[in-house]
């Protein structure tokens, strides 16, 4: 994938997903990956296989469901992630490729439930995130090396995960970190001080931060395009949360759970009656719906930006700026005066060199 001495090597290992074991290391072409903070991120590359040695490494060494892949930049771990999809193909010129998919470390909690009930009372969240983690892990064949942190948050909350609810790690672990005074939570990819690469549960109250000082982005300069997106369709100063019924007797009819919140200054400050629901299934008190509520309005109610900006990589930008402050400036025709205001880092797309482009990463953006 690099074109000269001064383009950055990517290299892609492949590895056993449970112990780590290097399987091998295969050439990728059209490879584009990228992270974020409260979704899953992907990679997507393709496999040339112009001879059958190499085809049988292929063969080996991708395997969806079982194999780990990490994607090194110059040395650097810069991506980590399950292997889940392979799709072998044959072009008319009889070449074959596999191309394949992968998705960021977290995904694997989307595959799994717990195996009995867990409940306890005015435990610390991050401590209740740790142990959900824990569980799934301390399940045979389910530690794929995700390491825990001790660090707290100062929230305590009683919490109650019945095993006949099937709730999804993933799923848990998000509805809880969405509460009032919540947290973010992800799978941080590195290679420690001693080379080993690791995967981390990283937790940040209220928000994950990295990086000390704010980095400076311009355009015209190392932005090379911009989108700065306000959105009202899904902003809210009124928000409507269901659960389910409190009561456990299947005979008898009984109504959901609601509950409504609403931000009556928004509505003083003349914005109109904007509403929107929320359902949430295995939630049947109403102090955590209401609290679920109050999330969803605070993070709405003001119209939605999720700015993006496109950089060139120069040596300052890497995936562990996530959760990181940038100060952007812009000045053009939209801008007659000048724009100069910070943003938190909340996701990152890189399109490594081709051929005919350099490298470059799309950053996606928070106000702050």
């Amino acid at each position: 994938m690099n074109e000269s001495s001064l383009t950055p090597v990517y290299r892609a290992l492949f590895c056993d997903l449970r112990t780590d074991q290097i399987v091998d290391v295969l050439p990728l072409t059209d490879a584009k990956f990228d992270d974020y903070i409260g979704k899953a991120g992907s990679l997507t590359a393709t496999v040339p296989l112009p001879e059958a040695a190499l085809a049988s490494r292929a063969r080996a060494a991708l395997r969806p469901g079982r194999t780990a892949v990490w994607l090194e930049r110059g040395g650097d771990i810069w991506w980590g992630g399950v292997l889940w999809t392979i799709t072998p193909a044959c072009d008319e010129q009889g070449r074959v490729t596999v191309q394949f998919q992968a998705g960021t470390f977290d995904s694997y909690l989307d595959h799994r439930i717990l195996a009995h009930g867990l409940a306890g009372t005015a435990t610390d969240q991050f401590d209740i995130a740790r142990s959900l983690v824990e569980h799934m892990q301390d399940q045979p064949g389910g530690d794929i090396g995700i390491t825990l942190g001790n660090e707290m948050s100062g929230v305590r909350r009683d919490y109650a995960y019945p095993y006949s609810a099937l709730g999804r790690v993933r799923e848990l672990l998000d509805k809880l970190a969405q509460l009032t005074d919540g947290f973010e939570w992800r799978i941080h990819c590195f290679r420690d001080a001693r080379n080993r690469r690791v995967k981390r549960l990283q937790l940040g109250s209220p928000r994950i931060v990295a990086g000390q000082s704010d980095l400076v982005v311009t355009h015209p300069g190392q932005v090379v395009t911009y989108s700065l997106p306000t959105d009202s369709t899904v902003q809210a100063n009124v928000w409507v949360a269901r659960g389910e019924a409190a009561g456990t007797d299947q005979t008898e009819e009984s109504e959901p759970l609601t509950v409504e919140e609403t931000a009556p200054a928004a509505l003083a400050d003349g914005w109109p009656r904007l509403e929107q629901t929320s359902d949430h299934s295995g939630v049947t008190d109403e102090a955590t719906l209401r609290s679920l509520a109050r999330a969803e309005l605070a993070r709405q109610n003001r119209p939605e930006m999720i700015p993006e900006i496109t950089v060139t990589l120069d040596g300052t930008i890497t995936p562990a700026l996530l959760g990181a402050v940038v100060r952007l400036r812009i000045h053009d025709l939209w801008h007659p005066g000048g724009l100069d205001r910070p943003y938190r880092i909340v996701g990152l797309a890189v399109n490594p060199p081709q051929r005919t482009k350099p490298e470059t990463a799309t950053l996606y953006l928070e106000e702050v």
